[in-house]
């Protein structure tokens, strides 16, 4: 398929820029009302301190109006307005040079918040390239006969199991078989007219409840899917033809990934569409939790059932994906993913590396303290130098450089983020 000059993954990566700069954080969002009547207050504050003592007790009015403007100016909001924003633009700046790309600091407030981090397998803790381990044909079918029905059922799909079945056909020398009206079954496996008859890929479940596995043959998918495979029954109307067996070996930092998660406090979980054996297999290589036998609305359900209890994120590279990541706190995906998944996702991780996953939320954290840190100096510095302004302490030219000098601390306590290796485990 032909795509124009704007549908590609550098202009992906430019829209994604666009909306980090639009969305922002709930924090930010809050000092800016928080201005707007911050900054009346003081006006106010300041013109009764003109007015009230020279009036009311005859003070001298050069003193007066002298501490008014002293008071004008260190209740001026400049410190305050930008401590949030200067932070958060340091973050990202950080995150994008390391491949990390997050839509704005409504996101980086997000994944600070996050407790519980979802995995979507295939593509994302695993390659997503899936390699043919077993051929078993069953009866007087052959392994060739086998794999030109399977290659015929999967002819055109760009599922990774298909690739993977494909693959094996075209490496065995075995042409596929011509097909047509080749469906989908969501969660389940896909069905064609092949050589003139339905022929069926499924899950070894369906396969058993449609007549297409016997005892046998159940068993057999059953030892591969304890070895962390995933099988596959290939068969016509009530008659079995074989199981495939394929795996997907897990990326190689998963595992560090899901340790460093759990340092952090965070649980980590899988969600699969692959059966209980097979993610069972894959999760205890890498010491987290699992769900299987999800399909995408399961997937949805239960980010919403979790995302009511605490912070979650998504991690993603499939359009099947892209319902549980809009769903989430924070929604991943991986920069491999389909169009999809980058469009929908709240973050992208460009790397493909899911060690990026810790890093990210030890950046939001980090960026978060750092917001906390300009607040409480912007608001500490002006609530020292307001009240000694009000009692003459302190004159004009102390609240213009204390004023001056907060903006400037903010900003340089900002720019540290720019020097935060979010990679480096504290």
């Amino acid at each position: 398929m032909t795509k124009g000059p704007d549908d590609n993954t550098i202009a992906r990566i430019i829209r994604l820029v666009e909306e980090a700069e639009e969305a922002r954080a709930p924090t930010e969002r809050f000092i800016d009302r928080f201005s707007r009547w911050y900054m009346p207050a003081i006006v106010a504050v300041a013109a009764l301190v003109v007015l009230v003592p020279p009036l009311a007790f005859g003070q001298p009015w050069d003193t007066w109006v002298y501490r008014g403007l002293a008071l004008l100016l260190i209740g001026c909001p400049c410190a305050l307005v930008i401590s949030v924003p200067a932070s958060i633009a340091s973050a990202m700046s950080t995150g994008a040079r390391r491949g990390l790309l997050m839509k704005g600091g409504a996101v980086i407030e997000a994944a600070a918040k996050v407790d519980v981090v979802t995995f979507d397998k295939t593509g994302t803790l695993t390659h997503g390239r899936p390699q043919v381990t077993d051929v078993v044909p069953f009866g007087a079918t052959t392994e060739a006969e086998l794999l030109a029905v399977a290659a015929g059922v999967e002819m055109g799909s760009s599922h990774p199991l298909a690739i993977a079945i494909l693959n094996k056909a075209k490496d065995a020398g075995v042409a596929a078989l011509s097909s047509q009206d080749a469906k989908a079954l969501m969660g389940k496996g896909v069905v064609a007219t092949v050589g003139g008859a339905p022929a069926w890929v499924a899950s070894p479940r369906y396969a058993m409840e449609h007549g297409g596995l016997e005892g046998l043959g159940l068993r057999q998918a059953t030892i591969f899917e304890e070895d962390g495979k995933t099988a596959v029954a290939v068969f016509r109307e009530k008659t079995p033809l074989g199981l495939i067996a394929m795996r997907d070996e897990p990326r190689a930092d998963a595992k560090d990934a899901v340790r460093q998660l759990t340092a952090m406090g965070v649980t980590s979980v899988i969600l699969t569409g692959d059966n209980p054996r097979t993610a069972s297999a894959i999760a205890g290589s890498l010491g987290l939790k699992f769900e299987a036998d999800m399909l995408p609305e399961d997937k949805l359900a239960y980010i919403r059932e979790i995302g009511s209890k605490g912070g979650v994120m998504m991690i993603g590279d499939g359009i099947n994906d892209a319902p549980a990541l809009k769903q989430a706190s924070v929604g991943v995906a991986m920069g491999s993913g389909t169009d999809v998944a980058l469009e929908t996702a709240d973050a992208a991780i460009l790397r493909d590396r899911v060690t990026d996953i810790p890093a990210t939320i030890r950046l939001s954290r980090a960026a978060m303290a750092n917001i906390r840190q300009n607040v409480t100096i912007a608001l500490g510095l002006k609530a020292v130098f307001l009240v000694t302004s009000v009692f003459g302490l302190t004159g004009l030219w102390i609240a213009i450089l204390a004023d001056t000098g907060a903006t400037v601390l903010v900003t340089l306590n900002a720019l540290r983020l720019l020097r935060f290796n979010p990679e480096r485990e504290s």
